[in-house]
């Protein structure tokens, strides 16, 4: 049984447990899981798949991914912007996707809502949220990686009083990590960089 602490994949490279479930996971946490995501789109996108993520596995959104990408027009914001009722009802009934009607009407909320904003604003709110990295040891086991932190609750607000949905401290926080706000690998996972990388 593991304690939490990294673990070695079938390379022999040491990596966050989360990781080695599934090869998707491997993949996933190799090659995007904490490395900076910049740009409004993008940014929408992982908002838009981390609320879609709430009360699932995160492998469950992942396998969907290209699903998500196609039915939402890449997350181009201005795109689903301009969505109709007949688009709507096109989401909900797309079984590649996540068919939750309270998260589908959410991101295209949301989408309405960024479309109104100045290109890199929202790249600018996000990343303004980010912590010092010098001010945050890398976790040794999983039981050191909080699931909320005060920026991911004060990211949430901010986001919440912009008249963002589905936006939650721990949505917010998933966010940091995936997008790099953080680096939330382990100490000893190949992966970690910055400063306090082994």
């Amino acid at each position: 049984m593991s304690d939490g602490s990294a673990l070695a994949g079938p390379d022999g490279a040491l990596r966050c447990p989360w990781a080695l479930s599934t090869e998707d996971y491997v993949s996933y946490h190799d090659e995007e899981w904490g490395r900076p995501v910049h740009g409004d789109d993008a940014l929408f996108e992982r908002l838009s798949l981390e609320a879609f993520q709430s009360g699932l596995s995160w492998i469950t959104i992942l396998r969907r991914r290209p699903g998500f990408r196609a039915a939402f027009a890449g997350f181009r914001i201005e795109k689903v912007a301009a969505f109709t009722d007949d688009d709507r009802e096109r989401l909900l009934a797309d079984a590649g996707i996540i068919r939750n009607r309270a998260k589908i009407d959410a991101t295209l909320a949301n989408a309405r809502v960024l479309a109104d904003w100045a290109q890199g604003e929202l790249d600018e709110l996000i990343w303004s949220h980010a912590p010092d990295p010098a001010g945050r040891p890398a976790p040794r086991t999983l039981a050191e990686v909080p699931a909320v932190t005060p920026q991911s609750t004060a990211l949430s607000k901010a986001l919440k009083k912009r008249g963002l949905r589905f936006v939650g401290p721990t949505t917010a926080y998933a966010l940091m990590q995936a997008c790099g706000l953080v680096d939330d690998h382990l100490a000893d996972c190949v992966s970690r960089t910055g400063p306090h990388a082994r």
